[in-house]
């Protein structure tokens, strides 16, 4: 499986670089977002513009990684700009589930207003 991770104070990205997230895939793919997880990142960005296809095991890797990150931080996914992954989000309705977001650039603002927001809320419970 070839990735890039890119990791940055407030964030992680997480490149895959492989055109299909198959069966193939999956198995390492949730091992990675195990072990980040497991490392402490709080929030992963996950860059899926390389992407072409994903089956029901990449769907469950991806899902696998939003539970890890449910109550510990984001997990967003980006990039989806294949009409076959687009069509396959939208008919699995997980587009009401995820955080989508279409680029990494808004999607590093998206992490920011959201540590900005949990920053200001526990400062007025104080």
């Amino acid at each position: 499986m070839k990735f890039e991770v890119e990791k940055e104070e407030k964030y992680t990205i997480f490149r895959l670089n492989e055109n299909n997230l198959n069966s193939i895939i999956a198995p390492m793919l949730k091992s990675e977002f195990v072990m980040l997880n497991s490392e402490g990142v709080k929030n992963l960005i996950f860059d899926m513009s390389e992407i072409h296809f994903v089956d029901s095991s990449g769907l469950s890797a991806i899902l696998t990684a939003n539970r890890l990150w449910k109550d510990n931080g984001l997990f967003v996914m980006t990039g989806i700009t294949h009409p076959n992954v687009i069509k396959l989000i939208d008919i699995s309705r997980l587009n009401s589930v995820l955080t989508i977001i279409p680029t990494v650039e808004e999607s590093v603002e998206y992490v920011f207003m959201d540590e900005i927001e949990k920053e200001l809320y526990s400062e007025s419970d104080d």
